[in-house]
């Protein structure tokens, strides 16, 4: 599909069409920059997909946290059902990067749990880059990170077609040179196996397979197929297939990276020798004969990323390429809660440069290995082509990019959104003494559960938030906690969670400031407002407050024995908004109405990792296996059962195993 479909029973109100307006024509003019300040609950994330699909152009939507990615990423694939919206996260569950420590000797492996089904959606996020314009990704900051040449991507991608004169032995070359890993029994995402003629591939973007039929040298079948069940689901009349990694090289090309990888070496080797450090020269020489081994037989290396410059041709000091060379020229990014997503893109650099210089100094990496990171700021903004901020609250960086002297002031590049359509106000702020804080917490909380409403409740700290949990627990209080700790996954349903009434209260830190879509929450208590800093600076009280702008009886307590600058100015920026809305209302007879939004697919739902998923494929698999040959039957529901054990899921183990007691027993 050439052109995005917004999908939607909504049409722009209020601010949205003065804000559309204003984004559009700066784009045609050509603007590099521009802001849409926009208020909690005014829609900016539906202004966004009116943008999109007016400019008919592919978009990054770069948010601060994977919670808020997934966040945005169900919003868009509701807007735009018909297109290609993907997710682009870092893919790691746990992460321990490579270290040593020279105070005490101490080298750290470099260890990381990813996780396969984010892995999937990075891949699908770049293969629909390559392979369609009308594509939406919705990425955090790792969209400034490494990930390999999209123009070798593109390269090392095989066409297939029907018909196609093409034999066996290239499709299986092209495969492992594409780092598809060869397995006839377990066949997976990023493997495939060979029967005869036939060869099945499980693409690592896809969750679905693609059977390739040969008759001779000439391909007679291209079929997708369910891996479960087997199942045809459709036949193709060709199919591109992407590499399995974002790291691949084309053969010329990794002999050139392995001759400077040995050259590099040589000349580090030569380097310790003189400054007097043979263990150092030992150690590099033996970790890269190592690496430059595995590469010339595998084609890939347990930290290959370390050598990206090498496998890329790039000269030293050149940035790296990320996901934004993926998109075409004509991009459009908007950076979402930018205020706090800017200061992230800044600081990526640094915090991973030194780590990495300890490394080179005593021989565990190559000097190369610093060309292995995340984009300077400067590249950053030299990449970018045309640029949205969103925030309600945009940092002194945006407002000094588009000639704001401060949030507020009016400009031809700022494009206010201030008007909700729902008619609602900006929460009334209370303030309260700490003095019996957690007994007045209690009281309002059960005013709010009473009427079926959810309520906030923000700390400083990890420890104070899972204290306090467990104090409203003792209360029979429905309450959850959430901070950085918990995984992305498990943040996505805590807060979908949170919305259908599975629990009442949530608590937590600064994770629950920005950007969350909780229209069910009424009531938003700070704890420790007056505690000046970072955390209760003005721009993270306005963003607090906002969680309780979505409902009619929203309303924000700050807990606190004296008023702060900080607290001052967003009392007074709060008040400043609720006049204007209530200018609106009276003038337009709008009655204020909470907002009511549709709750959006998990993660897990959206990926297939659900129960009620599992459900459909086993009754899919029931289907499927009836009135087969049953010792055909018991063996896959073996090697199903053994697969789900050896991924710790024991429920579904425990379902295939029963599974298979019942067919026995039925023969």
């Amino acid at each position: 599909m050439d052109r995005f479909k917004l999908v939607s029973g909504y049409k722009p109100e209020g601010d949205q069409p003065g804000a559309i307006e204003t984004l559009l024509k700066n784009l045609e003019k050509g603007e590099k920059e521009q802001i849409l300040l926009g208020v909690t609950g005014s829609g900016k994330t539906f202004t966004m997909a009116n943008i999109i699909a007016a400019v008919n152009r592919p978009a990054l939507v770069i948010s601060h946290n994977k919670t808020l990615a997934a966040q945005l990423y169900g919003e868009f694939r509701e807007f735009f059902p018909q297109n290609r919206v993907r997710y682009f996260v870092s893919y790691y569950d746990y992460y321990q990067p490579e270290a040593y420590i020279p105070s005490t000797d101490t080298y750290i492996e470099k260890d990381a749990s990813i996780n396969q089904d984010i892995d999937r959606l990075r891949m699908a996020a770049t293969s629909a880059l390559l392979s369609a314009r009308d594509a939406i990704i919705v990425a955090s900051v790792s969209c400034i990170y490494p990930i390999g040449s999209p123009e070798d991507h593109r390269a090392m991608m095989l066409h297939l077609s029907m018909g196609q004169a093409i034999n066996r032995k290239a499709i299986l070359k092209r495969m492992v040179e594409t780092q598809y890993e060869r397995n006839e029994f377990d066949l997976t995402r990023g493997k495939f196996r060979v029967r005869g003629s036939t060869i099945e591939i499980i693409p690592s973007y896809e969750e679905t397979g693609i059977r390739i039929g040969l008759i001779g040298d000439r391909i007679a079948k291209l079929q997708k197929f369910d891996p479960l069940t087997n199942r045809v689901l459709s036949d193709e009349k060709e199919v591109f297939l992407y590499p399995a990694k974002h790291f691949v090289t084309p053969a010329d090309k990794l002999h050139k990276a392995i001759d400077g990888i040995k050259e590099e070496m040589k000349e580090r080797i030569e380097f310790f020798k003189k400054e007097n450090k043979p263990l150092e020269a030992e150690r590099i020489e033996m970790r890269t004969l190592n690496d430059i081994e595995m590469l010339e037989e595998l084609g890939y290396c347990h930290g290959i990323e370390n050598y990206s410059r090498h496998l890329s041709g790039r000269p030293a000091g050149e940035r790296p390429d990320v996901l934004l060379d993926y998109f075409p020229e004509d991009c459009l990014i908007f950076i979402d809660e930018s205020h706090v997503t800017i200061p992230q893109i800044k600081g990526m650099f640094y915090g991973d440069r030194s780590r990495k210089e300890t490394l080179i100094n005593y021989g565990f990496r190559l000097p190369s290995a610093l060309d292995n990171r995340p984009l300077i700021f400067s590249e950053f903004e030299q990449i970018v082509k045309q640029v949205i901020y969103v925030s309600a609250t945009p940092g002194r960086y945006e407002l000094e990019r588009c000639g704001v002297p401060k949030l507020g002031e009016k400009s031809p590049l700022v494009a206010e959104q201030i008007i909700r359509p729902t008619g609602l106000l900006d929460p009334p702020v209370t303030v309260m003494p700490t003095k019996n804080q957690i007994n007045d917490l209690l009281l309002r909380i059960r005013e709010k559960t009473a009427k079926k409403q959810r309520t906030l409740v923000i700390t400083i700290s990890k420890h104070l938030a899972e204290e306090i949990a467990d104090y409203l627990k003792e209360f029979n209080i429905k309450v959850h906690y959430l901070h950085y700790e918990i995984d992305t996954f498990e943040r996505v349903e805590i807060l979908k969670n949170l919305r259908e009434a599975k629990f009442d209260v949530l608590v937590g830190i600064n994770l629950l400031r920005e950007g969350l879509d909780l229209p069910e929450v009424s009531l938003v208590a700070i704890l420790d407002a007056d505690k000046e800093g970072f955390l209760r600076s003005e721009t993270s009280l306005i963003q607090i407050a906002g969680r309780a702008a979505r409902s009619i009886d929203g309303e924000v307590v700050m807990y606190a024995d004296r008023y702060t600058d900080a607290m001052k100015s967003a009392m007074h920026e709060t008040e400043r908004r609720r006049k204007k809305q209530t200018a609106y209302n009276t003038l337009n007879g709008i009655t204020p109405r909470s907002v009511e939004k549709p709750i959006y697919k998990s993660l897990a739902e959206i990926i297939g990792t659900d129960k009620k998923v599992k459900e459909k494929v086993r009754a899919a698999e029931e289907e499927e296996f009836y009135g087969k040959d049953l010792f055909q039957t018991l063996k896959r529901l073996e090697k199903k059962m053994a697969a789900a054990a050896k991924q710790l899921d024991f429920e579904d183990a425990i379902y295939y195993r029963d599974r298979i007691k019942k067919l026995r027993q039925e023969k």
